[in-house]
Parts: structure tokens; C-alpha cells; sequence
């Protein structure tokens, strides 16, 4: 099976991350910026790195962006560039879009003029950090939708020793646990039994309606 390739639009501090993560996992990276100097600094981590306006459609024809299975727009301030990119990607068609926005305004807009994810790092990393001062045990929140979340969290002291039967996260917090993260995180269990006993050290992954995990954040800081 051929490698994805995947195109990067913006090299900020997220765009740039976003390459460099992805060329360190092996794949296809084109990085792109109308900023030579920024396009100077990436290119020896990725695979090509190009100085060119993305709001130029003529400028991403000629580098045959059609060809690339992802394309992520990942501009910074300039929120007119980054839906006039969306609108040119979308028009030429071909690879999945991927948009960073800026706030939930500039989000709907994308949504609409077609864009195939969009993703709001700022807000996501400032809810992650939220829930972790809410409760130490919280090591990452995913939102899934506008009522609905997973979190992992790390067993407290109070849940050692207990099984999953015992503690009834179900009836009480109303969360189901999808899965147990065990010996760091290296091996997952699956829709674990019952009556598996936690040990110190086990994270559990749970999903459920975001007031009633907030229950659950709450029992677990305490």
C-alpha cells in the first residue's frame, strides 16, 4: 500500500508541528508558506518545502496539489487567506481538507465553504489544560461532538484494587469504559471483564455526556 502524502499550508508553530510530526511517522510532506525564510527552516525535516501563496490558485496547480491524499491549512493570523485557500482546495477537489481556525466564527465558516475537518487547536488545548487543573488524574480530553466526550483518566488511589463491577460507573456517573490503558500505555484492553481488578498505574478511557463525566472528574479529584 503506498504512503499518504500530505501537504501543509502555513508554517507556524502549528503547521509546523503538524509536518514535522508527520515526516518523523515516515509519510510524504510538502510544506508550504509565502514566508521563504519560514519554508528555509522546515526543509530539512520534511520531504519538499516550497515558498509559495496558497490564495494563488494557479501557484497550487503547478505543484500538483490534486495529487496529495491530505491537504492541511494550517494559517495563522490571516483569516481571509486561510478560507480563500479552503475555497481554492475545495474547487480544484482531490485530497481531504483539513483547517485550523481560528475561533468558532471563523469555524463555521469553513464548515460551510466545505471544509472536510476543521479543528480548533487553541480551544482543545485550553480545555485539556481546564479539566487537568480540575483533577490531576485527567491526562487527556477528546470533545466528539457538541455533548459528548472521552476522557483518560488515570485511576485514583480510591479505585485501586476495585473492579469495574464494583465501582458502577455506569449506574453512578451514567460514563461507559470503553477501554483500560495499562503499563503505561503500551498495551489496551479492549471492553474490559467486569470483574478485572485495577492496579496503580491503570488509565481508564471513558466516554459519556460531558456534564455527567464532569461528575466523574469531580469524584476522581477528590
Amino acid at each position: 500500500m503506498p504512503k499518504k502524502q500530505f501537504a501543509v499550508i502555513g508554517m507556524g508553530r502549528f503547521g509546523f508541528s503538524v509536518a514535522s510530526a508527520l515526516s518523523t511517522m515516515g509519510f510524504d510532506v510538502l510544506a508550504i508558506d509565502a514566508d521563504e525564510s519560514r519554508t528555509q527552516a522546515v526543509s530539512n525535516i520534511v520531504t519538499h518545502a516550497v515558498s509559495a501563496d496558497s490564495t494563488d490558485e494557479e501557484a497550487l496547480r503547478a505543484l500538483g496539489i490534486r495529487n496529495f491524499d491530505v491537504v492541511v491549512v494550517a494559517i495563522g493570523e490571516n483569516i481571509q487567506a486561510s478560507i480563500l485557500t479552503t475555497l481554492i482546495l475545495k474547487d480544484l477537489g482531490g485530497p481531504l481538507i483539513v483547517v485550523k481556525a481560528q475561533n468558532e466564527l471563523h469555524g463555521k465558516v469553513l464548515q460551510k465553504i466545505g471544509a472536510d475537518k476543521v479543528i480548533h487547536p487553541e480551544r482543545d488545548m485550553g480545555l485539556r489544560v481546564a479539566h487537568h487543573l480540575v483533577s490531576p488524574n485527567i491526562i487527556d480530553y477528546i470533545e466528539i461532538s457538541e455533548e459528548y466526550s472521552i476522557l483518560d483518566i488515570r485511576v485514583p488511589e480510591s479505585m485501586v484494587g476495585k473492579n469495574l463491577k464494583e465501582l458502577d460507573i455506569r449506574v453512578k456517573y451514567k460514563c461507559n469504559v470503553m477501554a483500560i490503558k495499562k503499563d503505561g500505555g503500551t498495551k489496551m484492553n479492549i471492553s474490559p471483564d467486569a470483574n478485572e481488578r485495577l492496579v496503580d498505574g491503570d488509565v481508564l478511557v471513558v466516554v459519556g455526556h460531558k456534564d455527567d463525566l464532569t461528575k466523574l472528574e469531580l469524584a476522581t479529584a477528590q
